[in-house]
């Protein structure tokens, strides 16, 4: 798990790696490569594959994105949704991977008293 005070550093990166500036700065340096170096096949394969992960890495950060803002809005919108749901994003992936399995575990005892008090037991 990643230390709190270190979280900051890789928020930092993703938004670097997924903004505009991140092509423009690959650009440069690409540049700067040819100019004083020996760009051969492999350089321009090396800076391929850069591109590549920068464009990837923006359209997933896109989707996320969009993907973040129409939940909250989904749990904003529902009266009875929990409002420390719409803050979740905000939590290490294992701090949600350990809220999602309490919420497991609470949703498979809630169903086991329903059953025992249906008389039915999935």
């Amino acid at each position: 798990m990643a230390s709190p005070s270190l979280r900051w550093v890789t928020q930092i990166g993703v938004y670097l790696a997924a903004s505009p500036y991140a092509f423009a700065i690959l650009f440069l340096y690409g540049i700067v490569w040819a100019v004083f170096g020996a760009i051969d096949f492999h350089g321009v394969a090396v800076l391929v594959v850069w591109f590549m992960t920068l464009f990837i890495q923006r359209a997933e950060h896109r989707d996320t994105q969009a993907i973040h803002a129409k939940l909250d809005e989904l749990l904003h919108a529902h009266g009875g949704a929990r409002s420390n749901l719409s803050k979740l994003d905000e939590e290490e992936p294992e701090d949600i991977e350990k809220f999602r399995e309490r919420e497991h575990q609470k949703d498979d005892a809630k169903g086991k008293r329903i059953g025992q008090a249906t008389g039915r037991e999935d």
